[in-house]
């Protein structure tokens, strides 16, 4: 297992990538961010294996990004939601997803983040394209457009 510290770094990057730089971890923040806020939805719209969500999980939840909050009594089940800490990573998620749609997509956009108040779509300053509005993280709904990753052709083998 690789270290998730960087002690001969003294830089605000490298502490960043402490908390938010294992996998899986920047896309539960996501997901969180989306609304799915359940372990078993978690779970299930991630892949991941049920030992690391709980992992990464905690570990959010000791740093201070989630909370956790119970929905149900018996058996006690909690959701996890973000703090205000938490809600800072908006801006970094914002612009992962900007530079992926430019740089990391060979299809149609699988999501798109608009301003709740007029449905214009957001740049990559947070700002509504349509309105001119600066847009905070409640003021935006992201909308998955249904795109998927676009299935490969397989070379022909030749003899």
């Amino acid at each position: 297992m690789l270290n998730r510290d960087y002690p001969s770094q003294y830089c605000p990057v490298a502490s960043t990538l402490e908390v938010v730089g294992e996998r899986w971890t920047l896309l539960i923040i996501r997901d969180v961010f989306l609304g799915i806020r359940r372990f078993d939805d978690l779970q299930r719209d991630l892949g991941v294996a049920r030992n690391i969500l709980q992992a990464r999980l905690e570990r959010l939840v000791e740093e201070g990004i989630l909370v956790k909050r119970p929905y149900q009594e018996r058996p006690v089940r909690n959701e996890y939601r973000l703090t205000e800490k938490g809600a800072d990573l908006w801006p970094v998620l914002v612009a992962l997803l900007q530079w992926g749609d430019r740089y990391g997509l060979e299809g149609e956009r699988p999501m798109i983040l608009q301003h709740r108040g007029c449905g214009g779509e957001l740049d990559d300053r947070r700002r509504c394209v349509a309105c001119g509005a600066d847009v905070t993280v409640t003021e935006a709904i992201a909308v998955r457009t249904g795109a998927r990753r676009p299935q490969t052709v397989a070379e022909p083998v030749s003899a």
